[in-house]
């Protein structure tokens, strides 16, 4: 009797620890899916660096030992990444402070949309930006946020 009890509690110990090791697997590949690879050349060439989901870079002046602030040329994501990138440090809007003034901008012809696809570009999952020539957007970059989908 106390080796089956012995053999039964062994045997719920060996169930949680594979269910913990299939949950702790599940739990790394969902995240494995979420990263943003960056190079500092067209066509997804030259010098490059990835970093895993969710992350914010504020700045990317100091991103493994190197400056990347207006380097970034070609970017790949992941699954399940959305990225933001933006023309300014800190996550700013480069003409965030002109939407205070709508007078100023009705007579220039900006609109708030206008402001925001200037300063900002958001992609989604499996992107490949081949260059960032294509969306007037060279070598802007200095700061962007990595979102990792569900």
């Amino acid at each position: 009797m106390l080796k089956n009890k012995l053999t039964n509690q062994l045997y719920k110990v060996f169930l949680i620890l594979i269910l913990f090791l299939i949950g702790g697997t599940t739990a790394v590949a969902k995240t494995n899916n979420c990263w943003a690879e960056f190079f500092d050349d067209a066509q997804f060439k030259g010098n490059h660096f990835r970093i895993s989901g969710p992350a914010k870079k504020k700045n990317l002046l100091k991103v493994n030992g190197e400056n990347w602030d207006k380097r970034i040329e070609s970017i790949l994501t992941g699954p399940k990444t959305t990225l933001t990138v933006f023309e300014n440090k800190n996550f700013k809007l480069t003409l965030t402070e002109m939407a205070n003034h709508p007078v100023l901008m009705k007579s220039l012809g900006i609109t708030k949309q206008d402001i925001l696809e200037e300063s900002e570009i958001i992609f989604h999952p499996n992107s490949k930006i081949h260059s960032f020539g294509e969306y007037n957007f060279y070598h802007k970059i200095r700061s962007f946020k990595i979102d990792c989908a569900k």
